[in-house]
């Protein structure tokens, strides 16, 4: 334990602890929400600020947790306890200062994880991509089946309509986040890697740095754990862990894959091979090949804790996705919407790869909001290749979060790198007219930033 979590286990184990707040800046992120859900679940005073109301935050005034939308040190606890924010908050943030400056005990996200994880057996997945389905499988797997573990996930899952649930077995399955290199402070007994596409060069600098992230997280797994890793990973070689099994989407060479897949009324149907020894007609009701292999790799975990094949199976047929993955808005005959999370080329051209699979030559438009001036530079040329996969294209202007613009870096940019004819960039306003008046039967709306607030608009006009 390090000296930080020393002292963060001393505040909040101490029998002199007297109800102070736990306060969140940036509480409505997907990583920070679960965390002041574990805090509230355990009967301690949370409360948080975040620039804007959403649903997730709105959702969690409603548990009780107040929720302020200004900085404002009026407005800020004086009498908190732990200080927690999230890298994305901005570091000149008048609240993160004033508790830096004032003695307050101030700590990262990945630190409140790290001490919750540090007593417990860890399912921990980490990937550029995939890492968030692929959690919210596990979790669900071992929980439907009665295996029982506690939760932290990247996103809501449909079943549960929630990020963070909570077991009395001393399970934990965790999304490790490689941002910021926070998945480094974690201690797994098992963990997946998904893929190791670079991402986050304004945190790594080169593509080697990120992948070498990865390589040490990997030697943090535990004597006697468990890696499993995507089939094909470029450094494969370069994990030294003992116990190590690989999975893939079809592949037979790897240790965990999926055969004979089916399509059945809008459904996957396919067999699953462990080490060798097959599990017949498992139904996945969630679109998307990729999201096959996220299964594969979920099964490989449930079946390594010897979980029994039938209730695998009937965990996921029950499975009913994550929010904002491959999430079905409308689905009729006429008309399909589906918005999702992508934000990276890998990650689109999986998403486009999977609507193809079920709606094969149909007409398809993206419409896709670019996410950080950094990301859309460094990868602009591989934006342009997965783009050019479909029929027609709608940019919306780069969602910049926490970065400032960078000279000569738009979602015009991008418009140069794509191959196909039908290609514009829009604002918000105008893309939610340009699909009124034109109204395609299939669309897909992508993206990390807040294009997610505009599905509603886009679901009306397109029903109306």
């Amino acid at each position: 334990m390090n000296d930080s979590n020393k002292n963060i286990s001393y505040l909040l184990n101490s029998p002199s602890w007297d109800g102070g707040t736990i306060y969140f800046i940036g509480i409505g992120g997907i990583g920070m929400s679960a965390l002041a859900r574990y805090f509230h679940s355990k009967n301690y005073k949370v409360s948080g600020y975040d620039r804007t109301s959403t649903e997730l935050t709105r959702t969690l005034e409603a548990s009780g947790i107040a929720i302020h939308y200004e900085e404002n040190l009026d407005l800020a606890p004086k009498d908190a306890k732990v200080i927690v924010y999230t890298p994305a908050i901005p570091v000149n943030h008048a609240e993160l200062v004033y508790y830096q400056k004032n003695g307050y005990k101030v700590v990262k996200r990945s630190d409140i994880l790290q001490w919750i994880t540090e007593s417990s057996f860890n399912i921990c997945v980490a990937g550029t991509h995939g890492k968030t389905t692929t959690t919210t499988m596990t979790g669900h797997i071992l929980r439907h089946s009665g295996y029982g573990c506690n939760a932290f996930l990247g996103g809501i899952a449909a079943n549960y309509q929630t990020n963070f649930w909570s077991d009395i077995n001393n399970v934990v399955v965790v999304e490790a986040d490689e941002y910021d290199r926070s998945f480094l402070k974690l201690t797994p007994d098992v963990a997946i890697i998904t893929a190791m596409d670079a991402d986050h060069l304004d945190i790594y600098g080169t593509p080697e740095e990120f992948g070498n992230a990865f390589i040490q997280f990997s030697e943090k797994i535990k004597a006697g754990g468990l890696l499993i890793s995507k089939y094909g990973l470029s450094r494969t070689a370069e994990f030294t862990v003992s116990n190590h099994l690989s999975y893939s989407y079809n592949d037979n060479r790897a240790s965990v894959y999926a055969k004979d897949i089916k399509v059945v009324n809008g459904s996957y149907l396919f067999d699953v091979v462990f080490k060798g020894e097959t599990i017949s007609d498992i139904t996945l009701n969630m679109g998307g090949l990729h999201n096959i292999e996220n299964a594969v790799a979920a099964i490989g975990v449930a079946k390594y804790l010897n979980i029994s094949d039938e209730k695998i199976k009937a965990a996921v047929a029950d499975f009913k996705g994550v929010k904002r993955r491959f999430e079905y808005i409308v689905k009729t005959e006429k008309q399909v919407l589906i918005d999702d999370y992508a934000h990276h080329p890998e990650e689109l051209r999986a998403l486009i790869s999977g609507i193809r699979s079920l709606y094969g030559t149909e007409k398809l438009t993206l419409i896709f909001q670019p996410h950080l001036y950094s990301r859309t530079n460094d990868q602009a040329a591989e934006f342009g290749v997965s783009l050019s996969m479909v029929d027609e294209v709608i940019l919306l202007p780069i969602y910049p979060a926490r970065e400032l613009p960078i000279p000569g870096v738009t979602s015009e940019m991008l418009l140069d790198k794509m191959t196909i004819a039908n290609k514009k960039v829009l604002g918000k306003k105008e893309m939610v007219e340009w699909v009124k008046a034109n109204k395609p039967g299939l669309i897909v709306m992508a993206g990390a930033g807040d294009i997610d607030v505009l599905v509603g608009e886009v679901k009306q006009v397109i029903s109306g």
